[in-house]
């Protein structure tokens, strides 16, 4: 009876996702992004993992910058009661983030958030995500010391690398 019992479990990544997860089933997998150097700084490599949780009911993705130098969790999931994809962003850096996401397209979204605990005087964060057959750019502006941030833009491309938490 063992046998029969574990031959029929499921992986959660072959579960669908629901259906108001489903735009973000091109994004699963290995992703990374090397980010423009800036004013003699060194080197920033960002390595992101997106994956079903949950029965297909969440996204998982899971990011590390230069080996676990920083890193992060995101839960994304549909709230019923809002109506709305709302997601929470938890750092090793001690702080947290909450947020929705407005789908704009099959291939584009908006992610709001609001920043608690950011050290650097973030409070919110906006930033836009577009998906291509080879690659995901994100364009981001933080609301800093009252001042929004000029977007930085960045591209991802499919990894083989692994996210590292230090």
């Amino acid at each position: 009876m063992a046998f029969f019992s574990t031959s029929l479990k499921v992986s959660a990544d072959s579960l669908p996702f629901i259906d108001e997860l489903k735009i973000f089933e091109p994004y699963l997998g290995n992703w990374e992004a090397v980010f423009e150097e800036k004013d003699g700084q060194p080197t920033v490599i960002d390595v992101s993992r997106w994956e079903k949780a949950l029965n297909g009911t969440t996204l998982r993705t899971l990011h590390s910058i230069n080996n676990g130098m920083y890193g992060g969790e995101s839960l994304i999931f549909f709230d019923k009661s809002k109506q709305q994809l709302v997601f929470y962003y938890f750092t090793t850096a001690g702080f947290y983030t909450q947020g929705t996401i407005e789908v704009l397209s099959d291939n584009s979204f908006v992610a709001y958030e609001e920043v608690t605990g950011n050290k650097d005087g973030i409070t919110k964060v906006k930033s836009t995500s577009t998906m291509s057959p080879d690659k995901l750019t994100v364009s981001t502006s933080y609301l800093k010391n009252g001042q929004w941030t000029e977007p930085e833009s960045r591209t991802y491309r499919r990894s083989d690398k692994q996210v590292k938490f230090k």
